[in-house]
């Protein structure tokens, strides 16, 4: 620039924005939060619903946490799935409601009040169980409130000053009404059967509280003697029917053979073998009669000795036996093990005093299988379901030999009194001392130790046992007597009818687990024998048994005189001394029935909230359905799966429309989170280190249908994501620093650049819509990085800079680009605010700063369908392609050094015919270029241009711009300095006026 030529840098119209290039998210994030509560912003929206009165409801039902400890990394991605998925349906047009809820019943409160007890030295049994419950009331509130406050800083919006609580007095009257409508419509019955036990916490679990460890078990293979073996038909047909026959009991060789035999049965839990009363095998296994011929010194086995075997696992056997040599004798076809009978291994033992002293039958299973084992399965019907469905079938007695604690019967004989789990979690001698005895009488084959995948107590992280005990359960096949038979007569049609033709799945595969889970699962163990939680409510005649049709009181008076106390005074009412005699005073004698005190199972406290949150509160809806349930994959054996249990049995069928599950959230490596590994991450490390929007956007760009991966590098990345999407909006709200809305320009009379932004944005308007309505935040968050990075800061923003820097104030070409910037400003802030709350608010307000403003009180802008323009986005993506042709050409000039920016270029461009009908004008395309000048010439390009193999016909051949450089807008023209400016072009000349 020449000493006289004035520097014209306060005569562009450069951005001007006070939004901060650095977020400070940590900081301002709160105050954000308290301006939200000072507008009421989730009160406001609520309001402008009945105003307009025609906004459908929309409500995600929150699947309660548990209100026990600071929240972890899964809470934070679960409640900000949530809360992108209520946030957008609002601003979709829906009145989108969220009541956020807590679980505040069962055993992860109960055992933090006993581990209390026991650091203080109490006894809870010694504790009033009113007094007890209270003091888990207490522990419950504290960290409800601890929890709300954790959940508000992410972002979440909801009825955070009315949230649901199990243990609210008109929820626990609900849940004891949900439960009777059980008693009353006949599914409803006590049972006895094995069910998940903790000796530890001593109470029965649900699938859903038990998580699999590894564990080492004792293994042992067991010889079961047989006692009896009749003759077959097929014997004498396979031998021409001169078998021999042996003793005066007509004996064939072949029924003399297996009574000198064992049968020999493998097992992973020896303290079951006391209660064995069967042996299965599968008629479909092909089985053997295998001599053992040499063996080890050590080896329990006698040379000689004949043993059956499935023969695929017959081999394995031998070696774990420490056979040395074995042959097989002959087949044992299935027909032959039907009327075989053998010995318990403990018959005759010393000071057994007969206990074992009965024949065991061998019963055909299909769940018996050759691929472990040794082809034959023991069979304790009060120890395992298999095991309990075989003894049903063939009418198998029931042992009860183990007690609350996980020890055996005090007068059982030999193991009287013996732990099988210890209260501390660990082993107890029982397995030894079966062992032990099991050597002692000459039944074990061999023994050894197996790891493997073992069921523990999720909250105790003890091991857990089958049990038999007896149980109040639910029976999801039995025909219900309650009117509502529109998808099937009991609990697990119409959860199978609702799963195929009632509710959406996503991801998809979600359908086929819930669906073959509640094709196969047995009734709903539905009490537990703890202290926290909703009793059972309900009474049973002395003296009757649970099969008699007068065991149970179903009475409806007696129902809503328990009901109505316990929306007066809650459950606690129910231990209260005398209120058994409250409430069937008058209607039958209190001397004839004993009250039940067994809790609910809480699954059945978080399956029943449909009724007091969705059917009950002013903001639910009047079918009590929900339009969606969000959880982990895990709660399709957990909340997702009570929900439908209880919703089928209370109102005939789901309480939802769509099911929605997010995976696990694993570390960087792809490893399970662990505080011992020491690779957890905080969720409010993350806030005060990044900010809440920081850890969302983590959340939007991952496919949460599936294991998530987060980790410091992993956050950098997704903080990197959003300063480079933070620059964009950055760019546009300068550009609309002056922006006068009454200069907008009508689409028809934009340049085709601005028009292309528009079909963009009609484009966009669709696909985010869709893809939030499909709950799809990825694809949502990925197309509109995609635009603001790619065809907004790389093309159009690019592009524009000069008109809108230095193009006169009111020129067609910026008031075209304003308008469309503002277009843009509107669709961006508002389809991002549902993923960056806080940061969309803070570009609102940069631009509408306002009192009462709030881009979270604003809906997604209509889009015209007018601005959809196929033909010119089909134009334009060939128009791109040759700029790509040209911008790859000046790339090579200037790493060339040739030249330091585009502005200096006038290349000369050659095109086919057919690109050449579409690029057109050189100044049009030169803007696009970014270039100070540009040749069109329709035939091939020269020997030596430029050319890009996936953009045939086009090459692109430099020369440098010739002129000067205007010192306003710098591009290089031939009539720089002829004008009345110095040393300016007539655009920008014109433009100082």
């Amino acid at each position: 620039m020449c000493a006289d030529t004035p520097d014209y840098k306060d005569t562009l119209f450069l951005p001007e924005t006070d939004f901060p290039m650095r977020a400070g998210l940590p900081q301002r994030e709160p105050e954000w939060l308290a301006r939200w509560e000072r507008l009421g912003v989730y009160e406001a929206l609520r309001e402008k619903a009945r105003a307009s009165g025609n906004r459908k409801p929309f409500i995600l039902h929150d699947g309660p946490p548990y209100a026990n400890g600071h929240l972890h990394i899964g809470h934070a991605l679960n409640k900000t799935i949530k809360d992108i998925i209520v946030r957008s349906h609002q601003m979709m047009g829906f009145d989108s409601r969220y009541v956020p809820g807590w679980d505040c019943h069962g055993l992860p409160i109960e055992w933090k009040i006993e581990e209390q007890y026991r650091a203080k030295g109490l006894d809870k049994d010694e504790v009033d169980i009113v007094d007890f419950r209270q003091e888990c009331r207490k522990f419950a509130e504290g960290w409800i409130d601890v929890q709300r406050e954790e959940f508000k800083r992410l972002g979440v919006t909801g009825t955070w000053n009315d949230p649901y609580l199990t243990m609210d007095f008109h929820a626990e009257a609900v849940i004891a009404e949900e439960f009777m409508k059980f008693l009353m419509n006949g599914a409803l019955y006590q049972g006895s059967k094995p069910v998940m036990w903790s000796p530890v916490e001593k109470t029965a679990l649900a699938e859903a509280e038990v998580e699999y460890h590894d564990h080492t078990s004792h293994q042992i293979w067991v010889r079961f003697r047989i006692v009896s073996a009749q003759n077959k038909a097929m014997w004498l047909s396979a031998t021409g029917g001169d078998m021999p026959v042996i003793g005066a009991d007509g004996k064939t060789q072949f029924a003399r053979d297996l009574e000198s035999s064992s049968v020999v049965i493998w097992t992973t839990t020896p303290w079951t073998i006391p209660q064995n009363r069967a042996v299965a095998y599968n008629p479909s296994i092909a089985y053997g009669l295998y001599r053992v011929t040499e063996a080890e010194e050590k080896a329990t086995v006698t040379v000689g000795e004949t043993i059956l075997l499935a023969d695929a696992l017959a081999e394995g056997v031998m070696a774990a036996a420490k056979v040395t040599g074995f042959e097989k004798l002959r087949d044992v076809p299935a027909d032959e093990l039907s009327g075989v009978v053998l010995a318990h291994p403990f018959r005759g033992v010393e000071n057994g005093n007969g206990e074992w002293d009965y024949d065991v039958p061998m019963l055909p299973g299909d769940h018996v299988t050759d691929d472990a084992g040794t082809g034959f399965v023991h069979t304790a019907p009060s120890h395992g379901d298999d095991d309990y469905q075989l003894g049903l079938k063939f009418k198998l007695p029931m042992t009860y030999n183990v007690e609350p604690d996980g020890t055996y019967r005090a007068d059982l004989p030999i193991f009287g009194g013996e732990a099988i789990i210890a209260q501390d979690g660990k082993d107890g001698p029982a397995n030894v001392s079966v062992i032990k005895n099991l050597a002692w009488a000459g039944a074990l084959l061999a023994k050894g130790k197996l790891k493997h995948s073992y069921p523990h107590s999720w909250r105790s992280k003890a091991p857990v046992i089958f049990r038999n005990t007896p149980q109040w359960f639910a029976a999801i096949d039995k025909v219900l007597d309650d009117g509502m038979g529109q998808y099937g007569d009991t609990i697990r049609q119409r959860a199978l009818k609702s799963i195929e033709d009632l509710v959406k799945f996503t991801p998809v595969s979600g359908r086929n687990r819930l669906h073959s889970m509640m094709e196969s699962r047995p009734d709903w163990v539905l009490s537990r024998q703890r202290a926290w939680g909703v009793p059972l409510t309900c009474f049973v005649k002395k003296g009757a048994k649970p099969t008699d049709p007068d065991f149970l009181l179903k009475d409806a008076q007696v129902n809503t005189r328990i009901r109505l106390a316990f929306e007066e005074e809650g459950a606690d009412v129910w231990y209260v001394k005398g209120f058994k005699e409250r409430v069937l005073k008058d209607l039958h004698d209190p001397e004839a029935y004993d009250q039940v005190f067994d809790i609910l199972d809480v699954w059945f406290d978080s399956g029943s909230t449909h009724a007091f949150v969705l059917r009950d509160r002013e903001d639910g809806v009047p079918d009590g359905i929900a339009d969606v349930y969000m959880e982990g994959t895990d709660q399709h054996r957990g909340w997702f799966h009570s929900s439908m249990l209880q919703g089928c049995g209370t109102k005939g069928r789901a309480p939802y429309r769509n099911v929605v599950t997010h995976g696990f959230t694993l570390d960087e490596k792809g490893m399970k989170m662990s505080k011992s590994i020491g690779n957890t991450i905080v969720p409010q490390e993350v806030i005060d280190q990044y900010g809440a929007d920081i850890l969302r956007l983590w959340v939007a760009l991952s496919d949460y249908t599936q294991d998530q991966r987060i980790g410091p590098e992993i956050l950098k990345g997704t903080a990197d994501s959003y300063r480079r999407l933070r620059n964009t909006l950055r760019f546009m709200l300068g550009a609309l620093g002056a922006y006068d809305p009454a200069k907008a320009v009508a689409r028809d009379a934009m340049p085709e650049l601005e028009q292309l932004m528009l079909h963009r944005l009609a484009e966009l308007d669709a696909q985010v819509r869709k893809n939030y309505a499909a709950f799809d935040f990825q694809g949502v968050f990925q197309s509109l990085f995609a635009f603001a990075t790619t065809d907004l800061s790389a093309f159009y923003f690019d592009i524009r800079k000069d008109a809108l820097y230095c193009d006169p104030a009111d020129s067609p070409v910026r008031l075209a680009s304003l308008t469309v910037m503002d277009a843009l400003f509107h669709r961006l802030t508002t389809w991002l605010a549902p993923i960056l709350p806080f940061t969309m608010e803070d570009v609102w307000l940069s631009r509408f700063p306002g009192e009462d403003e709030s881009v979270h009180l604003q809906d997604f802008p209509d889009t015209p369908d007018s601005w959809l323009d196929p033909e010119l986005a089909a134009r334009a993506q060939k128009v791109r392609a040759v700029r790509r042709v040209v911008t790859g050409a000046l790339e090579v000039e200037r790493r060339n050094k040739t030249i330091g920016a585009s502005l200096e270029a006038a290349p000369t461009v050659y095109l086919s015919p057919e690109l050449a009908q579409i690029v057109t004008n050189p100044d049009t395309f030169s803007t696009l270029c970014i270039t100070s000048g540009i040749t069109l010439t329709q035939g091939e390009a020269p020997e030596g241009a430029f050319a890009a193999e996936d953009v045939p016909g086009v090459g692109v051949v430099f020369h440098h711009a010739e002129g000067e450089k205007c010192q306003r807008c710098w591009k290089i023209l031939p009539d720089v300095g002829t004008h009345k400016h110095p040393g300016t072009c007539a655009r920008c000349d014109a433009a100082l006026g």
